[in-house]
């Protein structure tokens, strides 16, 4: 019959648009596509913390921290640097944000990335500091070229603070 010819030829095409599968093979989703180099992205950042001599992410330049920083963040964190440098005093991020402090010996490292809407993504890390538990959540935004951080929450004294909340003033 032509009409059931009809609807399975449609049922295979719309399969095929929206990523589902055909013939025992499967392609990613673009959210599936997103997560996994958002979570390339984070684990990259914390890889240069394993280790005893370990280096860490450098974001003492500007270029750095637009590296790792979306714009308006970026500039933020440069403005207030430069401010800091000005005055001759420390700036409001005067610590690590990937850690959370100023030194580390990281273990049991875990990065997970949730749903989040199109070109955004929730990436929550845990990891063991010096063996104290601690969780670190980084909102990320993807731009033209790459994911960047749009804001770090940590949780100090059982209240979460967040790396915007440092530039309110």
């Amino acid at each position: 019959m032509p009409t059931r010819r009809i609807l399975i030829f449609t049922a295979a095409c719309t399969l095929v648009v929206t990523g589902g599968f055909i013939s025992g093979s499967t392609a990613a989703t673009p959210a599936m596509t997103a997560d996994a180099t958002a979570k390339t992205f984070v684990t990259k950042i914390y890889d240069a913390y394993k280790g005893k001599s370990s280096r860490g992410i450098s974001i003492a330049s500007e270029a750095e921290i637009q590296r790792y920083f979306e714009p308006w963040l970026a500039a933020l964190i440069i403005k207030d640097g430069k401010a800091a440098a000005k005055r001759k005093d420390a700036p409001s991020l005067d610590f690590d944000p990937f850690v959370d402090g100023q030194e580390w010996e990281l273990s049991d490292v875990n990065v997970g990335v949730s749903d989040a809407p199109p070109d955004k993504a929730i990436a929550t890390v845990s990891f063991k500091n010096f063996g104290m538990p601690t969780k670190i959540v980084v909102n990320l935004v993807k731009t033209k070229s790459d994911w960047r951080i749009a804001n770090i929450t940590w949780e100090r004294d059982g209240n979460p603070e967040t790396l915007r909340g440092l530039f309110k003033h």
